[in-house]
């Protein structure tokens, strides 16, 4: 898929513009709920289009806007309670079914998302079969002390720009400058200062633990361990309030699902909604088991580092920064299931990768 395959829609709600777009083909899968989104500018970042594509290979997938971001109506206010976020998903649900299949959704909720995914399989256990919340939360006040919460929203009335440069520190915590430079430039196109301090104000201020435990449908709790947006421990807690949720710890410190071991995270939902999905080790005719799920960076990447050289002479003949190169490494570890870069070399050297 390319930026210009996908097509914006708009569904109306109450007078106001709510964007959302589908991709694939199969029953629709929702995703959305993020407190700062953009339509086009997350199309065009080809790491988050690839975690898509994944999805989008065996489901229709329902992509949508809060109001006062992203493409969406950007002249009202976001929503600032579950009930408004409710209303926002239902809209965006009604406008991208087809009305002759009268076909069950699933639904991804990540971070921020979790809580009105989870309630609208509370109040709608009938159009909902499968449940997937990512990196979540069940209260906002379990986030952070109140005065960090306090701190936090402070920064961003005062200076969005900086407080944007803060919530990049956080939520991209191995990412390079230019990366973390990308994303504060994105949440500044994807929402204005009032909008964000208001739609992080409503983060802190959600409590999904009433409608957790009337939630029915089959349900998956995905939590990267190391995440230091939302602690792992949060994970854990929704999972425990959902009745026989099944929880998934996964390795990694990034928060957003498309960066790290992203196809660790599709890999898991997807088995969890019945697709046929191959093992992370599993061999192919392009190549030795488990070098599959490699890109081609960190393939090369992995070349060097069986030929014994340093991040540093990795960084300059492939025109990177060492720290590019040990997130390369971190992430060529995490997918072969080895411990160290010597038992990367190793595997590098037994299956003839140099």
């Amino acid at each position: 898929m390319q930026p210009e395959d996908q097509v914006v829609h708009h569904a109306e709600l109450d007078g106001r513009s709510i964007a959302w777009s589908a991709v694939g083909a199969g029953p629709p899968l929702v995703i959305g709920g993020w407190w700062s989104s953009h339509l086009e500018l997350d199309w065009r970042n080809a790491g988050f289009r690839r975690f898509v594509e994944q999805f989008a290979r065996h489901r229709t997938v329902v992509r949508y806007d809060r109001p006062g971001t992203g493409r969406s109506d950007r002249d009202t206010t976001p929503p600032r309670t579950l009930d408004e976020e409710l209303a926002v998903l239902e809209a965006v649900v009604d406008a991208s079914a087809d009305p002759s299949a009268h076909e069950p959704i699933a639904l991804f909720g990540g971070s921020s998302g979790g809580g009105v995914a989870s309630l609208f399989a509370a109040r709608h256990p009938g159009r909902v079969d499968a449940l997937v919340l990512y990196g979540t939360y069940a209260r906002g006040a379990d986030l952070a002390p109140p005065a960090a919460r306090a701190a936090m929203l402070g920064i961003i009335e005062r200076h969005w720009g900086l407080g944007s440069r803060v919530l990049a520190d956080l939520f991209l915590p191995d990412a390079t400058a230019e990366e973390r430079a990308e994303f504060v430039e994105f949440q500044r196109r994807s929402a204005s200062r009032e909008v964000a301090l208001a739609s992080l104000q409503a983060v802190y201020e959600v409590d999904a633990t009433p409608h957790l435990a009337d939630v029915r449908a089959p349900t998956l709790v995905l939590h990267r361990r190391a995440d230091r947006a939302i602690p792992f421990a949060l994970g854990k807690d929704v999972a425990a309030r959902i009745r026989d949720a099944r929880f998934l710890g996964l390795e990694g410190d990034d928060h957003f699902p498309w960066r790290g071991d992203a196809d660790a995270v599709a890999r898991e939902t997807l088995a969890f909604l019945g697709a046929p999905v191959a093992a992370p080790n599993a061999g192919s005719r392009s190549g030795p088991a488990g070098a599959t799920g490699l890109t081609a960076r960190e393939r090369e990447v992995l070349r060097f580092v069986a030929r014994g050289d340093t991040d540093a002479e990795i960084a300059a003949r492939l025109l990177l920064s060492p720290h590019t190169v040990h997130r390369h490494l971190a992430n060529i570890r995490t997918k072969l299931g080895v411990p160290s870069r010597a038992a990367a070399a190793a595997w590098a050297l037994r299956h003839d990768l140099i």
